[in-house]
Formats: C-alpha cells, sequence, structure tokens
C-alpha cells in the first residue's frame, strides 16, 4: 500500500493548533473546535440606558356630536367624522338619555332599559350611515349620556367653567382666551 490517495477520495481537514492545543494533534475530528471565551470577575461592560416612552405633547383630539336623529346633527356626524380623518382624531357621537320623573334615585325599570335600547340603535344606525356616507372607518365612538352630563359639557363649551376632579387630581378646563390680533412693525419703523 502506498501513501498516495486516489483522486475521489476527500482530503480530511487538519484544524489548525490553538494556544491551548499541542501542535501534533490527531486529523480525526471533522469539527474544528472553537475556543470558549472566559469571563473572570464582574462584567465591565456598558449597560443599555433605559429611556421612557415618548409621549406627543398634545394627544389627538377628541370631537363630541351630539346625534338625536335630525338633519342638522346628521351633517355635524359627517363633517366630525371628515374632520377626524383629517386631524386624526376621535369622534363621540352621543345620544342624550332624558331623565325620567318616575324613578328619582336612578332606578331603571325595563321601559328605562327599553328606551335606553332604543336611543342606543338609532345612535349606532345614525354613525353607521354617516361612516357609510364618508367612508372614515375606525375613528369613533358611540355613548349614551345622562343629560346632566351632557348639559355639563355644552357648557364648557359655552365658556362656563368645568372641573375634573379625580382620586390624586383636580383639573380646571376652561376655553381659551382668544388672543388680541397684533401688527407686525417692519425693520427700522
Amino acid at each position: 500500500m502506498s501513501d498516495q490517495r486516489s483522486p475521489w477520495e476527500p482530503e480530511q481537514a487538519v484544524p489548525a493548533p490553538h494556544g491551548d492545543e499541542p501542535a501534533d494533534t490527531p486529523a480525526t475530528d471533522p469539527s474544528p473546535t472553537v475556543p470558549t471565551p472566559v469571563v473572570s470577575g464582574p462584567r465591565t461592560g456598558v449597560e443599555p440606558l433605559r429611556l421612557s416612552p415618548l409621549l406627543p405633547r398634545r394627544q389627538n383630539p377628541w370631537l363630541l356630536v351630539e346625534v338625536d336623529g335630525s338633519a342638522a346633527s346628521h351633517h355635524a356626524l359627517v363633517w366630525a367624522l371628515r374632520e377626524a380623518a383629517r386631524r386624526e382624531a376621535t369622534v363621540v357621537a352621543v345620544g342624550v338619555l332624558d331623565a325620567s320623573d318616575a324613578a328619582p334615585l336612578g332606578r331603571a325599570d325595563r321601559s328605562a332599559l327599553r328606551a335606553q335600547l332604543e336611543v342606543h340603535d338609532r345612535l349606532e344606525a345614525q354613525v353607521l350611515r354617516g361612516i357609510a356616507e364618508t367612508g372614515v372607518h375606525g375613528r369613533s365612538h358611540t355613548a349614551l349620556l345622562p343629560r346632566p352630563v351632557f348639559d355639563a359639557l355644552a357648557a364648557a363649551a359655552r365658556g362656563a367653567d368645568l372641573v375634573f376632579v379625580g382620586a390624586g387630581s383636580k383639573t380646571l378646563l376652561r376655553q381659551a382666551v382668544p388672543r388680541p390680533p397684533t401688527r407686525r412693525l417692519a425693520r427700522g419703523a
């Protein structure tokens, strides 16, 4: 037998010697060895800085629309949906519930619940009609509000102060005072 190899016999690769291994390592292992890093002591690397998420300066606006089934409220809803698409706002279509004199403590009976469901169904139908007319999807919600809550919001829109009182804070909402028009003077005047 000779030391010559036949041309169709594959050659075996001999791994290069590493600092830890002796140079006369046999070539029987087909996979080369990869040195593993040695970690000693505490890590002294730089840790990533964790930042709090950035919030937009102004929240997206909300458009509150009273929908009562009239043609004027339908036009207002259509305008609000188009404006919401333009300004990335959210439309809240509101159906107002009048308080019944029969239940002074707010205890609901079947007729009051039936009336609420009818108002809600009419409200949903109006919103679906407005969405079909404008093609603006995903920017609207519906809500039923009692008359006193709606009156407080409407009064705030007309200039009355409205104070939101939460568990940890109080916030006064009032209309922005319009700035008087300013006149610019030309330079050197």
